[in-house]
């Protein structure tokens, strides 16, 4: 047995533990707070490969001369409380001041201990979250008479892809969104182009949107999430049926504000980055870290840089995506091209061949146009935008998360160790596999 215990620690277990006690009481206060809450709260900030636990005594005698009970004969009911915290020993520097300055009333012992293994599931969003701690509020919204135009403005100004509808009680009742823009508004292309393209296809679109009331073209009914759901409820919601925001409504009915993708993403990476060359922040055996390769989408639609626009305007067609990689002979990454790319290098050209170009741009959630062929010598080697931002295919699903979030990115290029080229990683994919973790 102490053969297979050595093995057992050698596999599993090469950094020593430490035990930090806290023997405290019910009535301790940290600012106002609870000591237990304010430890627990302390270690989900750091978040360190941390346990803690909390137990609560059922007698207990004080230096000053006070005896605790839970009898009801014995007057005092302040009853003693043990908080236990195990920790890898390089982790007791970083937390150790603060809960010095925490533990207002109580002693505090730190000890060594022998961990053989230290196991945990791996869980990107906390189950005890709710829609309510992370939606944005006051939700922005419009009425049933609200004019397509206004519609389309506030989207712009606030950078959102949907609006909901609300009754006169504030209760919603439909939602505006790009689609819904696309497919009854005929608007020609996404809104993320919308405001960067100066034609008359767009100012003929903003004259018969100011026409068209919000309540005709809105999707209803809609799908909604209450306040007081799991976070984890809204993310299979989004998973299950691919609305990239909720709009969320209070215990009346009335719409209270939204949760999308972003608001659930920064709250997966809400704690601070590390440090460089800091101490490493996890020493746990993890089971199912959830890595770049086990979500990513290998797409092999990718261009080399002779390849002419009207071969790039129907690869990206065909894949209904809005952006295609560029690499050279050996698959190695050497730039992308995006739709809005295509339009800011081809403004102005001559009328028939903008309107040519801006149909051949893919729209999402409409199928393929049939369109004519474009003869422009660009290709796109001229078009691309090599300052890149990529990821490894063995990066942690949270430094995916934190780049994309930090540089406003909805996909990120996958590399191999040797630069090659494997796929994208997009907020859909990443939204699945939170999902599951």
């Amino acid at each position: 047995m102490g053969a297979s215990l050595r093995e057992a620690e050698g596999k599993l277990v090469t950094v020593p533990y430490h035990v930090i006690e806290i023997f405290t009481s019910e009535e301790a206060r940290s600012e106002g707070k609870p000591i237990a809450d304010a430890v627990i709260d302390l270690l989900r900030h750091v978040r360190i490969a941390a346990r803690c636990f909390v137990s609560r005594g059922q007698a207990g005698y004080y230096e000053n001369g006070e005896v605790a009970s839970a009898r009801l004969e014995v007057l005092s009911s302040n009853l003693p409380l043990k908080i236990e915290v195990i920790l890898p020993a390089p982790e007791v520097e970083r937390v150790l001041p603060q809960i010095i300055e925490i533990v207002t009333d109580g002693i505090l012992v730190v000890e060594e201990t022998r961990v053989v293994s230290h196991r945990s599931r791996y869980r990107l969003i906390p189950r005890q979250l709710l829609v309510r701690d992370i939606m944005a509020t006051p939700a922005v919204s419009v009425g049933r008479n609200t004019p397509v135009s206004e519609v389309v403005n506030i989207l712009l100004r606030e950078e959102f892809n949907a609006l909901p509808v609300v009754d006169d009680a504030g209760k919603p009742v439909g939602i505006v969104t790009q689609g819904d823009l696309i497919r009854r508004a005929d608007m020609p292309v996404r809104l993320g182009l919308l405001s960067q393209l100066d034609h008359s296809m767009v100012s003929d679109f903003r004259e018969r949107a100011a026409q068209l009331p919000a309540g005709d073209v809105m999707t209803s009914p809609l799908r909604t999430i209450r306040s007081n759901e799991a976070v984890s409820r809204a993310v299979e919601v989004m998973r299950k049926h691919e609305p990239k925001r909720l709009p969320v409504t209070g215990e009346d009915g009335r719409l209270t504000g939204m949760i999308t993708r972003l608001d659930i993403f920064r709250t997966a990476v809400s704690h601070p980055p590390l440090e460089a060359g800091g101490p490493e922040p996890v020493y746990v055996d993890w089971n199912g870290v959830p890595r770049v390769r086990d979500c990513m989408r290998s797409e092999m639609g990718a261009v080399t840089p002779e390849t002419s626009l009207d071969e790039v305007l129907r690869t990206l067609d065909e894949r209904s995506v809005q952006r295609l990689a560029v690499v050279d002979a050996e698959n190695r990454l050497l730039g992308l091209v995006t739709d809005k790319d295509i339009l800011a290098a081809l403004d102005p050209q001559p009328e028939g061949t903008m309107r040519a170009i801006i149909a051949r741009l893919p729209i999402p959630g409409l199928p393929r146009r049939p369109t004519e062929r474009i003869s422009l010598s660009t290709t796109a080697g001229e078009i691309m935008k090599t300052d890149l931002i990529t990821i490894g295919e063995d990066a942690n699903l949270e430094g995916a998360l934190r780049l994309m979030l930090q540089h406003s990115l909805k996909r990120l290029p996958v590399l191999d160790p040797e630069g090659h080229y494997k796929g994208m990683i997009s907020r859909n994919d990443l939204l699945r596999l939170s999902a599951r973790t």
